[in-house]
């Protein structure tokens, strides 16, 4: 009698056990979002994104990880490696929240890191990442200090240097004999790691930049004074390597005043189209250098962008594109270094550090994308220019 009354105890206690199993990841669910594994038979890979998905910074990380579910669902109607997707929410902190999102990844199995989303949470991701060796491609975590040392983590974007050569050329080029000033944020890696490379390279082409202006989180709400002297300055071109939310105030601002430049960002502008409650036609006529224009005429890219619009209800911007094509790239990665779902995240680390020199990707971001043992992609920038409150591909 006691033996079984033993026997009635265990059971209940491990059916409580089970029953709290379920219940935690039933409460979880709403920090993140998961695509199902899949039970076809199929070898099935883990692999996880943190982003902002709450915030000012949303924009970006739900353009990811929507674009990621895209790419994930396309590849798991194929024959070949399948993939279950996890997102968390990171609210682009370089912080605690970072490294919180990336432990809630890796308690869940994560084999293969998509992200981060952004530069700042993708240093302190990618420090601890190398430390665990979990292999990471970031979509759109720009600064070299990303990658920097770091063997383990690689880029989809362009590095913030080669954003700032490229605009440099492409304004001295297009632009001949213009007068530029620059406006930029000086506590940020990554407007101020732009900014060096766009002046350095400018510089050594024989051109001058007339004005420089700064700003701070804390002062981003008027630039009146930079925007005063840029003008005193004669600058027709204001080079703006920042955000969106900032260079919507500087549209603002530069109209109130009658202040007409052509202004010219980088990557960080693209979702000034959709920030709430900004009059768009200040845009018109704006420039910026991007990897992706979801009005090209190829037909992956058309796809693409019809499948974005009719799943989320608008354009797809740079940043999703660069999530859709980070998991192909992972894709192509584990079929070129043979890896199987039985392998350990280290293992896998170890076996795509040494494929992703030596692969080639066609992808909506760029054509023949390949990579350096430092991280760095190598694509072409191409500049869009916002017309009719689309971006199109400019005429000269």
């Amino acid at each position: 009698m006691k033996k079984t009354l033993c026997l009635l105890l265990a059971l209940v206690m491990v059916v409580g056990m089970l029953a709290g199993c379920g219940s935690n990841a039933g409460n979880s669910a709403d920090n993140e979002t998961a695509a199902p594994a899949n039970n076809d038979g199929n070898p099935t890979f883990k692999i996880g994104s943190s982003g902002p998905l709450t915030g000012g910074a949303a924009i970006y990380g739900t353009a990811v990880m929507n674009a990621a579910r895209i790419a994930v669902d396309e590849i798991n109607a194929m024959d070949g490696i399948h993939f279950e997707f996890q997102a968390q929410d990171d609210e682009a902190d370089s912080g605690d929240k970072a490294i919180n999102a990336y432990n809630t990844l890796m308690d869940w199995g994560m084999q293969v890191m998509v992200g981060t989303v952004t530069s700042g949470s993708g240093i302190t991701v990618s420090a601890q990442a190398f430390q665990d060796r979990t292999f990471m491609l970031t979509p759109s975590g720009s600064s070299v200090d990303v990658i920097k040392d770091k063997d383990n983590a690689f880029q989809v974007c362009f590095t913030d240097p080669n954003q700032g050569t490229g605009s440099a050329d492409y304004i001295a080029e297009h632009f001949p004999g213009a007068k530029v000033a620059v406006i930029y944020r000086n506590d940020d890696a990554y407007s101020q790691g732009i900014r060096d490379t766009f002046v350095a390279e400018f510089t050594a082409k024989g051109l001058k930049v007339e004005y420089e202006g700064t700003f701070t989180a804390d002062t981003a709400t008027d630039f009146s004074v930079q925007l005063t002297a840029a003008q005193s300055a004669g600058a027709d071109i204001l080079f703006l390597p920042i955000y969106y939310q900032p260079a919507a105030v500087i549209l603002q601002q530069a109209n109130q005043m009658g202040y007409a430049p052509t202004f010219f960002g980088v990557d960080g502008m693209d979702g000034i189209l959709t920030l709430e409650n900004f009059d768009t036609s200040l845009a018109e006529g704006v420039y910026l250098l991007t990897p992706f224009s979801a009005d090209a005429d190829d037909a992956r890219t058309q796809a693409f962008v019809a499948e974005y619009q009719k799943r989320y209800g608008e354009v797809p911007n740079q940043f999703a594109a660069d999530g859709y094509d980070a998991v192909y790239i992972v894709k192509a990665a584990l079929e070129a270094a043979g890896c199987t779902p039985d392998m350990s995240a280290a293992e896998i680390c170890e076996a795509l550090i040494k494929v992703m020199p030596t692969i080639t990707v066609d992808g909506i971001t760029g054509e023949g994308m390949t990579w350096a043992a430092t991280g760095e992609v190598s694509k072409a920038p191409m500049a869009v220019v916002i017309k009719d409150g689309m971006y199109v591909t400019p005429e000269n």
